[in-house]
Formats: C-alpha cells, sequence, structure tokens
C-alpha cells in the first residue's frame, strides 16, 4: 500500500472478494455468514452512514452487545474512514457523559434499552445522530439501512489517519483518548498472523468482547487477515467453549477463561484435542494455571503482552519454549528496553520502567498533546508504565504496574476512577482502592475506607453507590473501614502495605 492508499479494510477486502463463499463466523444459534455476507453488510452500513452525512475523520460512538452486526459495523466505519469509537457495555451515564464530549462523535450507537437514557447525553455532546443496535441485530440502525445500496466505493486513508479511538482511564481520573491509526492496525495484524501462524484452516472461538482490545483487533483481525471463521458466542460460557473447542483450532482468552475450564471436569486432553494453539492475555497468567493447563491439556498456553495504546508487544514463541511467568521476546518490528529513571536501558535481569518503539506504538493522546510528549521519550520510546526485567534470551517478564493498575477478568481499573467516587460519598474522609487476588477474575477491586469522625458506614451502601455510578468490573468485592490509611514520610499512601494485608479478603 502507498501512503496515501492505506486504509487497512484494503487488506481485509481481499479475504473478502477472494473468499466470498467461505465461512466468516458461526453464532450460538449455528447462523452462518460468509466473508461475502460480511463485505456487503458493512458495505451497506458504510453507504447509509455516509448519506447520514457522516463524513471520514469522524468519530462513531458505539456502546452495544456483541453480535455480528457489530461486527459490520466496526468493518463499515473503517472502510469509510469514520473513526470507530467502542464503549464499554457496563459504563454508566456518568462515564458515558465525559466519553461523548470528549470524543465529540457524529453518530451514537447503543442498545435501544438505553436510547432514552443516553440521548439527552448525547444531545448535550451535540451529537448528531443517535440510533440503536441490540444483540438480536434488530434496531434503528439496521432497520434505517435496509434500503442501502450494499456496494461502496472504501475511501483511502494515509497510514497515519485515526482508524480508532479508544480510552484508558488514568491515575488522575481523567479518561484518555488513544489515537490508533491504519498503520498501528495493520503492523499488528500482519505481524500476529505470522507469529502465530494463523491460516484459512483455522477456526478461532471468539469468546471476547469486542469493545476492548483483546476481543475487536488481536482475535479479530488475525481471522480476517487470514481468512480463517470464527466460532462466534456472545460471551465466554465454559460448558459452550469445551463444546466448540472440539471443531475450533485457536482459542484467544484472558486468564479467567482458562481457571474456569479448568474447574471443569469436562475440560479434557480429548476436548481440545483439535486445538493448535490457546493464547492468554490482558492480564497476568499465573505460573499455576500455566502448569495445571499443560498438564490437563497437554498443551502450554501462550502468553503475549499487549497495550491500547501499542496494540502488541511480544509474545512468546508458537514454535520454541514458552517460559511460563514470561510474556516472551519482543515481535517483529518492535523494540523494548528496561530503562531507569533517566530513560538509560539497563542490564538483562534488571528491573526497570518498561518502554516500547514501533510502528504499532499508537499516534497519540486524543486533545492531550502535552501529556502525549510526557508519555515519550526523547528517543521516541513509549513509557508502558509497567515493571519489567528482560533475561538473557530476551523474554519480557512484567513484575509490577508503576500506576497501580488492577486488572479485574482482563479488563482495566483505575484507582482513582473509584477512589473519587467513594470519596464524594457522604462520611467518607478518604479511600483507597486496591487489587487483591480472585480465584476467577485473577484481581479484584478492594476499597480501604476510613469514615470521617462519628461516622458509620455499611459495606453494602458504598458497593451499591459505586455501582449506580461505575462499570460493575469496577466495583468493590469487599469494602474495608480503618482508622487511617498508612503512608510513607512523604505522605504518599502505601498501596504496597494495603495489597499485602488485604491479599487474602476474597479467597475463600
Amino acid at each position: 500500500m502507498t501512503s496515501n492508499d492505506a486504509n487497512f479494510f484494503r487488506q481485509i477486502h481481499q479475504q473478502m472478494t477472494s473468499r466470498a463463499a467461505e465461512v466468516l463466523l458461526i453464532t450460538d444459534q449455528q447462523q452462518r455468514y460468509t466473508y461475502g455476507d460480511a463485505d456487503a453488510e458493512s458495505a451497506r452500513l458504510a453507504r447509509f452512514m455516509t448519506d447520514l452525512g457522516v463524513a471520514p475523520g469522524d468519530r462513531v460512538s458505539v456502546q452495544v452487545e456483541k453480535s455480528p452486526a457489530a461486527l459490520w459495523l466496526y468493518l463499515a466505519c473503517l472502510r469509510a474512514g469514520f473513526v470507530f469509537h467502542p464503549l464499554n457495555t457496563a459504563y454508566q451515564s456518568s462515564e458515558l457523559e465525559y466519553f461523548l464530549g470528549n470524543a465529540e462523535p457524529t453518530l451514537l450507537v447503543c442498545d435501544s434499552a438505553r436510547q432514552d437514557q443516553l440521548q439527552p447525553l448525547a444531545d448535550a455532546a451535540g451529537v448528531k445522530h443517535l440510533l440503536t443496535l441490540d444483540a438480536d441485530e434488530s434496531g434503528s440502525l439496521m432497520e434505517q439501512s435496509r434500503a442501502s445500496a450494499a456496494n461502496f466505493s472504501d475511501v483511502p486513508r494515509a497510514a497515519d489517519d485515526l482508524a480508532a479511538l479508544l480510552y484508558s482511564s488514568g491515575t488522575t481520573g481523567v479518561p484518555k483518548g488513544i489515537m490508533l491509526t491504519h498503520q498501528n492496525l495493520l503492523v499488528s495484524a500482519e505481524t500476529l498472523v505470522q507469529a502465530w501462524g494463523f491460516s484459512s484452516a483455522d477456526r478461532l472461538l471468539h469468546a471476547l468482547p469486542v469493545f476492548h482490545v483483546h476481543g475487536l483487533f488481536v482475535a479479530t483481525h488475525c481471522a480476517l487477515l487470514s481468512g480463517a471463521s470464527m466460532r462466534w458466542l456472545p460471551g465466554f460460557n465454559t460448558d459452550r467453549a469445551i463444546d466448540y473447542l472440539r471443531e475450533c483450532t485457536v482459542m484467544m482468552g484472558v486468564p479467567t477463561y482458562y481457571t474456569r475450564l479448568l474447574a471443569s471436569e469436562r475440560f479434557t486432553a480429548d476436548a481440545c484435542a483439535n486445538v493448535r494453539l490457546f493464547v492468554s492475555g490482558s492480564a497476568p497468567l499465573l505460573q499455576e494455571t500455566f502448569t495445571a493447563f499443560a498438564e490437563r491439556s497437554g498443551h502450554r498456553i501462550l502468553e503475549r503482552y499487549g497495550m491500547t495504546e501499542t496494540n502488541m508487544n511480544t509474545s512468546n514463541p508458537l514454535h520454541g519454549e514458552r517460559k511460563p511467568g514470561t510474556v516472551g521476546p519482543p515481535l517483529p518490528g518492535v523494540e523494548i528496553r528496561v530503562a531507569d529513571a533517566n530513560d538509560q536501558p539497563l542490564a538483562a535481569g534488571e528491573i526497570g520502567n518498561l518502554q516500547v518503539k514501533g510502528r504499532n506504538v499508537f499516534k497519540g493522546y486524543w486533545k492531550l498533546p502535552q501529556k502525549t510528549a510526557e508519555d515519550f521519550t526523547a528517543d521516541g520510546f513509549f513509557n508502558t508504565g509497567d515493571k519489567g526485567l528482560i533475561d538473557d534470551d530476551g523474554y519480557v517478564t512484567i513484575v509490577g504496574r508503576a500506576k497501580d493498575l488492577v486488572i479485574s477478568g482482563g479488563l482495566n481499573v483505575y484507582p482513582k476512577e473509584v477512589e473519587l467516587l467513594i470519596d464524594d460519598l457522604p462520611g467518607v474522609k478518604e479511600s483507597a482502592v486496591i487489587g487483591a487476588p480472585h480465584a476467577d477474575f485473577g484481581e479484584a477491586v478492594v476499597a480501604v475506607v476510613v469514615p470521617l469522625p462519628g461516622q458509620t458506614l455499611a459495606e453494602d451502601s458504598i458497593i451499591s453507590a459505586v455501582k449506580a455510578q461505575a462499570a460493575s468490573f469496577k466495583v468493590p468485592k469487599r469494602v474495608v473501614f480503618v482508622d487511617e490509611l498508612p503512608r510513607n514520610t512523604m505522605g504518599k499512601v502505601q498501596k504496597n502495605v494495603l495489597r499485602d494485608t488485604y491479599k487474602s479478603i476474597l479467597q475463600s
């Protein structure tokens, strides 16, 4: 592709035209969709949205349940040059108000059950159009687009043009828009197809959400670029996953999926005899899970490391040693180093700041040029915020998260967001949010709260209050009340002390 014709969809379209009659995905209800169907439906939606007045570069915000039509909508945005802005389906009004105001979309697509709730937010943010799309593919988007022609001339894009805008909250509690370009998506997808050996003979078990990089980009792009098919599930269900593993060759998941498989007596080596590769990401995979999975199934899970800002950075090898506890060496085209506080590279085995450089790295933060500049070094490396080390074989190990990020079931929880909600409640003096080990989610949220003098607070009340304002995965599983938070000599809350104190609070 030339720099003036770098629309990532061009590469996907090649598979659609050459494999038009081949199956792309099969739903849990046994509906079968071909590559030709994907081509026609995405073209129809691209034509409809263009006629509606959405222009190249405009944002299209989407908060819908997983469905084939949700995938067609994403592909339509790519081919029409729109900027796709996926939103977690658990986000509540207070969160969505910020996202819509900051992203300034031309079009918002949501579940019809939330239309009345979101219409005032859309109006306040200046969103020109609000349409609905439900899990069963009903809703005004599909109804109104039926009259549109299923043909569309894909819009040329430069390599540096935006393809997607995703938000990742920061320690200040202010979400940051991550600008991903067509080049970012293409480079990462092509690298993973080769690194993980994808081909048209593969069938991917796709049980991941599609508002997240893992499910939307990593999983679907590998299938689409290689001509593979997908068994498309609305979410992870252990029994259904075991049923479909018999026909699938690849499974991608968060560590929670693998612990749930291991908890089922139905999961045996025979149940996954057709599978060639299990991939885990979005959260750390415990060595115990890696070992138990290998003993039960005969498969060594391939763990990798990526971020919203960088797509995929490292991967244990398809052929070669997969070291438990590591995320493998850098992928081709990706430079990774561990550096000290002055951005000077450290020797193998030394722990420091993990920094990444390559064409996979995002363009910058939406409307935040100063923050973008702060997060890149003078020589162009992106500071991931993770602490890590690189061993003598070049394998990367993530040892901690500099920003106290909590990863629950593969989803990021930034403590400051939850702390701000709790601190605003009556009777609360201050709070500290930490992650504690959880058997199912890997990690879950725990809140340590200091009441105002003379105030008596209830755990259930605080949990309910947070639940009303935040996505479910951010809601504390437990709330602990203390007289004061532990602090160092500089007055900073010692969250490491809290994590150690309450490390067993969610164990049963």
